[in-house]
C-alpha cells in the first residue's frame, strides 16, 4: 500500500500525500512542481519446466525466505517482456536457458502489492547448476516436493495447479488471488528444515 514520503525524489521539495484532483486515492506530490508518484504493483515472473516428470526448483540463497524451495522467479526488470524476465530469472538462478514461455498461472497478491506470473517453458540442453540466489537445484517429482518447506504461498499454488492440470491435460491459463491468510492455509513452515 502507498506509504507517504517526506521529500520528492527529483528535487528534494518535502511533499503532500493526499488525494489528487481526478483522481481516488492517495498519493505523493511534490509541493514544488505538482508532480505526482505512483506506487504501483511489483511483477514477479517465473517459469515451470520439467524434465522426465520431475519440476525444476531452487534453494534460495537469500532472504526472505532463504533456505526454502521455490521455482525460479525473480522481480521483473525495466524494459523486458514477462515471458524475457521469466527466462531471464531462470537462467539466473538456476543456470537453465529455456524457450518458448507460456503463460499458465498469474496471482494476484494485493496484501503486498505483487502480481506474479509464471510459464510453463522447455529446458534447452542439460546444463542446471545454482546461480548467486540459489544454494541448490534440482529436479523433483509430484511426491519428492516437500510442500511445508516452499517459500511463498504463490509456489505452492502454482504448483497444485500444474500437477492437477498434468493429470487432467487442461494447461489453460489461470488467473487468481491470494490473501495473507493463505499463508496458514497452506501450512507453509516459518523456519527451514536442514
Amino acid at each position: 500500500m502507498p506509504e507517504p514520503m517526506n521529500f520528492c525524489p527529483n528535487c528534494g521539495a518535502p511533499t503532500e500525500f493526499r488525494i489528487p484532483e481526478g483522481d481516488d486515492r492517495r498519493r505523493n506530490i511534490c509541493t514544488a512542481t505538482g508532480e505526482i508518484f505512483y506506487d504501483n504493483p511489483r511483477n514477479v515472473v517465473g517459469t515451470i519446466v520439467e524434465r522426465e516428470g520431475r519440476i525444476l526448483m531452487c534453494r534460495r540463497a537469500i532472504e526472505p525466505r532463504r533456505h526454502f524451495w521455490t521455482l525460479p522467479a525473480g522481480f521483473l526488470e525495466l524494459g523486458e517482456t514477462s515471458a524475457d524476465g521469466a527466462a531471464r530469472e531462470t537462467l539466473e538462478e538456476a543456470g537453465v536457458t529455456v524457450r518458448e514461455p507460456r503463460l499458465f498461472n498469474m496471482i494476484d497478491v494485493t496484501h503486498i502489492g505483487q502480481i506474479h506470473i509464471f510459464f510453463i517453458a522447455d529446458m534447452v540442453g542439460e546444463d542446471y547448476a545454482p546461480g548467486l540466489e540459489s544454494s541448490e537445484v534440482t529436479f523433483l517429482a509430484e511426491d519428492e516436493i516437500d510442500w511445508p518447506q516452499l517459500a511463498f504461498p504463490t509456489i505452492h499454488r502454482t504448483l497444485e495447479r500444474y500437477f492437477a492440470s498434468r493429470r487432467t491435460g487442461d494447461f489453460g491459463v489461470r488467473v487468481e488471488s491470494l490473501g495473507s491468510q493463505d499463508w496458514r492455509a497452506m501450512a507453509l513452515d516459518r523456519e527451514p528444515r536442514d
